[in-house]
């Protein structure tokens, strides 16, 4: 291959692409209890324990959610992309309890979202969750969402750590 030619088709690629996987989709099934369809994570691709996580989902025509949102005109809802940034976070918060395969995250709340652009099939959507408050207990932390370095969604997201009901 002519180095030209290389050069063109590594500027081609997304810089998440080539960013190396820190957490896999079977890593990350053993931090979260979601399963498809509601796995909204498909990867890990930077982490700082108690500060910041950066996941990637690949956003693929063949999501469930497609088939109603909208016949025609495909757009992940933007509920989901706030979930997308709820899972990276819960992820972050649960690599750092001992006892993590007998607690649960759950998302009590949201501020100030906004839905800037709209994701679509093909996007890889880039998940960037900072923490601002890690209690042992409770969590808040900002999120941003992006598709090639281009805002789709923020949000301030509120979590607590509780145990997981007996089965």
């Amino acid at each position: 291959m002519l180095l030209t030619e290389r050069n063109r088709l590594s500027t081609s690629i997304n810089s998440e692409e080539l960013m190396e996987t820190v957490l896999d989709s079977e890593g990350i099934k053993k931090l979260l209890p979601h399963r498809y369809p509601f796995l909204l994570v498909d990867r890990i691709i930077e982490l700082t324990p108690l500060q910041r996580i950066v996941g990637i989902k690949q956003v693929s025509i063949n999501e469930s959610f497609f088939q109603g949102h909208f016949p025609g005109a495909p757009v992940m809802p933007g509920v989901l992309v706030i979930e997308a940034l709820a899972q990276c976070g819960a992820i972050l918060a649960l690599r750092e309890i001992a006892d993590r395969d007998q607690k649960l995250v759950f998302f009590t709340g949201i501020r100030e979202a906004r839905f800037r652009r709209p994701v679509t099939p093909g996007d890889t959507l880039v998940l960037e969750v900072t923490a601002l408050r890690f209690g042992p207990r409770i969590q808040r932390m900002r999120g941003e969402a992006k598709v090639n370095g281009q805002l789709c969604a923020d949000a301030e997201l509120m979590s607590v750590i509780a145990d997981r009901p007996a089965s």
